[in-house]
């Protein structure tokens, strides 16, 4: 019976993905082996955890190792496991393609990383394109693969170039092999095919994984004494000594994290990190946690020392690997950790856990909540007590993540609150905590001052915070879209409430009246003039040297929310704010002149939209019709410099 057969073309992006790893040089080639060792751990996790429901799955093939096969004489080494295996249409989706999404994420990070060789080997492993780093080392690739169950196996191979060969063949058992033909080896390269740096690698990168990492090796022992070698020929031969080959284990397969904290070496907590994290660079911080009680658990827990660049990514795993009793469970245990501390990696191993749990009996389970809370707080202990400098790295890196706490956990808004950092109008352009805002607030203060918007510079200067300034009042600049969301549902620091310094009134003078009601009439025809644009123009409370500037009502939208919204595609409605002018500005008495002498005056409308405008201007904003904003200007400007010269003229004829 004829086997199955066929020759494909790998996808475009793939393509470019095989070009950029065959064609890059780096300092760490090594990383295939961890690559491959890793995804025979994966594969062998898959059948171990099935083995739980269906213990005829694993049949007479029950010691799950993976094996290392180098040949020297053929430059070839094979990576080989006894896991769950493949069936063709899993070949075709899971190498063809390169689990869909992640090759172009993947190339879309290389293109934007500044230095993209040492990035390599890190954003090998965190895109789950580990499978392709082969091809650094080798100029052809094989996959042997029988699924679990299956009777059929499929074979699987290309040089590299553009294409593979796939087709029905035989394998013994369950499993899969992966056989690297090697590229020609330099002078200055390593040979991996030698014993000793395939122990070496194993041993940096490999040692913690769970199952054993085997391979056959030639050893010289001692011969018996009495005991007669023969040749060939049947001749006594007179060496002492003969070469046997047995099998040795590489690693030592211990669960770091059932072991006492004493035990381990920093080196050993980072290799474990690198090694479930595909992080090429060490961590930020570790937590290694023992709870004994009722329940028992254990938790070895990894703050990174940078943003993982899949983060963002929908199809982005969480970090938490999930054991029972060292049994595998689950990579992606989302139930675990919440979506703000996402990027924490690490292990958790519950012996009283369910091995048959799914996902939706861990959202209800009682221990997983009493886990989840218990590894919530020790995360929160860890932030809070880290040294300044560190706690300054962590948070210019996840600061903006864990602001997504304060509006999804609302058990533990209060300890988020505490950890997050701001820069304001007296910090020097340095992030501070909230509570040293709060200490350092005027006596009689009782509010906390923030404005938000997606430019600091434009912050730190807008005309809402004058006369807030002029007071010797601190102000919160906040510029991450998530503040919006933080301050509406933090509402209170420490019993102080924040207050937006570009909404409401800031009642922090009392208003002259007399003044304010010269100007009744004036303000009533410009709102008349403005009423498509604004609701009410009124004195401001927060300019002293500007003109006019745009506020909101205490519970309106901001103008930043507005612009979040449109540009996450929802339609909202435009919200008319309050136009505010300094009635103390000269040019404001000189506009208001103008009214009282001819109120039919049409120079009075274009003074009108350039007031509305300024406003708009000085916020950052957008104005509806550049070409008018800049012709009224500009006569503005003329009728300003005739009028001087013509002061100068007289000046000069007296």
């Amino acid at each position: 019976m004829e086997h199955k057969k066929e020759t494909r073309q790998f996808k475009t992006e793939v393509q470019q993905l095989m070009k950029l790893i065959i064609n890059s040089l780096y300092s760490h080639p090594e990383i295939f082996l961890r690559e491959l060792i890793s995804n025979a751990s994966d594969a062998i996790d898959k059948v171990r955890f099935k083995a739980q429901t269906d213990p005829d799955i694993l049949g007479q093939d029950a010691e799950l190792r993976i094996r290392i096969i180098p040949d020297k004489e053929n430059r070839t080494i094979t990576i080989e496991d006894n896991g769950i295996g493949m069936t063709y249409d899993e070949v075709v989706e899971n190498i063809g393609t390169i689990a869909q999404s992640g090759t172009k994420a993947f190339l879309d990070a290389m293109e934007k990383a500044k230095n993209k060789e040492s990035l390599l080997p890190e954003l090998i492993g965190q895109f789950g394109v580990g499978f392709y780093s082969a091809f650094i080392v080798a100029e052809k690739v094989t996959l042997l693969t029988r699924a679990a169950g299956q009777d059929k196996a499929v074979r699987w191979e290309s040089a590299g170039d553009g294409s593979y060969t796939i087709e029905e063949t035989d394998r013994a058992s369950r499993g899969t092999s992966v056989i690297l033909t090697l590229k020609p080896r330099g002078d200055d390269e390593p040979d991996y095919t030698d014993e000793w740096t395939i122990r070496n690698i194993v041993k940096r990168h490999s040692d913690f994984v769970s199952y054993p990492i085997v391979m056959d090796v030639e050893r010289r022992e001692q011969i018996p004494e009495g005991e007669i070698i023969k040749d060939k020929e049947g001749n006594p031969v007179g060496s002492t000594s003969r070469t046997v080959v047995k099998e040795e284990t590489l690693n030592s397969m211990k669960a770091i994290w059932t072991r006492n904290k004493s035990e381990v070496t920093e080196e050993e907590y980072t290799e474990f990190y690198k090694h479930i994290s595909h992080d090429w660079e060490a961590p930020l911080a570790h937590l290694h946690i023992r709870f004994e009680g009722t329940t028992e658990y254990q938790a070895l827990l990894y703050i990174p020392s940078h943003l993982p660049l899949d983060f963002t990514l929908r199809e982005r795993r969480h970090g938490i690997h999930l054991y029972s009793k060292r049994v595998f469970i689950m990579d992606d245990c989302r139930e675990l950790m919440p979506e703000y501390l996402g990027f924490v990696h690490g292990v958790v191993d519950a012996p009283d856990l369910n091995l048959n749990i799914s996902r939706e009996i861990l959202q209800h389970d009682s221990l997983v909540r009493n886990i989840r809370k218990n590894l919530l707080k020790r995360i929160f202990d860890l932030l809070e007590n880290m040294e300044p400098e560190k706690y300054e790295q962590f948070f210019s890196e996840f600061g903006a993540i864990l602001k997504i706490g304060v509006p999804t956990d609302h058990e533990n808004r209060e300890r988020i609150a505490k950890l997050l950092r701001y820069r304001t109008t007296k910090s020097e352009g340095k992030f501070v905590s909230l509570k040293h805002y709060v200490e350092r607030m005027q006596p009689d203060q009782d509010e906390i001052y923030y404005i938000t918007g997606d430019n600091f510079a434009a912050l730190a200067n807008s005309p809402h915070l004058e006369r807030l300034k002029e007071k010797d009042l601190e102000v919160v600049l906040m510029t991450d879209p998530i503040d919006e969301w933080v301050v509406q549902h933090l509402g209170l620091f420490e019993d102080k409430k924040f207050t937006s310094a570009e909404k409401g009134d800031l009642g922090l003078d009392k208003p002259d009246d007399k003044k304010t009601g010269e100007f009744g009439d004036f303000f009533a025809f410009l709102k008349d003039e403005l009423k498509d644009l604004v609701k009410e123009v009124k004195p401001s409370t927060h300019l002293k040297d500007s003109l006019s500037c745009l506020s909101g009502e205490a519970y309106d939208m901001s103008a930043y929310m507005e612009k979040i919204l449109r540009a996450s595609g929802q339609k909202t409605e435009p919200v008319k704010r309050v136009l505010e002018l300094n009635i103390d500005h000269p040019a404001i008495a000189n506009v208001k002149y103008v009214f009282e002498k001819d109120r039919t005056d049409p120079v009075l409308k274009d003074y009108a939209r350039l007031l509305y405008d300024l406003a708009v201007v000085a916020e950052g904003g957008k104005v509806e019709d550049p070409s008018r904003f800049s012709r009224t200007v500009g006569l503005l400007m003329a009728e300003a410099i005739t009028a001087e010269e013509l002061m100068a003229g007289d000046a000069i004829e007296v």
